[in-house]
């Protein structure tokens, strides 16, 4: 069988075709593909399958994209309250607002 490994650099995408025996998994498929000699510095604990993490010892099939996952550096919600340029309530939000009595 036949599977696509791709590594995601900061600079650039890796991709490489590697054939597999039937049933290999996705450990044997980096394996084959030498990502750990190629990239020795790189982290291999998150790794999956079209986009969704998944263990090593997943079994593969036919046409499968191996894919290999940089960790995150930041927290995606803390950057975007900081464009965004939220700042946290002054005032409690259940307390009582001002009155509105008719005049």
């Amino acid at each position: 069988m036949r599977v696509t490994v791709v590594v995601a650099l900061p600079e650039r995408q890796e991709v490489t075709a590697v054939d597999l025996e039937a049933g290999a998994s996705l450990a044997r498929a980096l394996e084959a593909a030498g990502v750990a000699a190629r990239h020795p510095g790189l982290a291999l604990g998150r790794v999956g399958i079209w986009g969704r993490v998944r263990s090593a010892g997943t079994a593969l099939r036919d046409g499968d994209r191996v894919e290999v996952y940089r960790p995150a550096h930041a927290d995606a919600k803390a950057l975007r309250r900081e464009r965004a340029g939220l700042r946290t309530a002054t005032r409690s939000r259940s307390a009582p607002g001002p009155s509105r009595r008719p005049s």
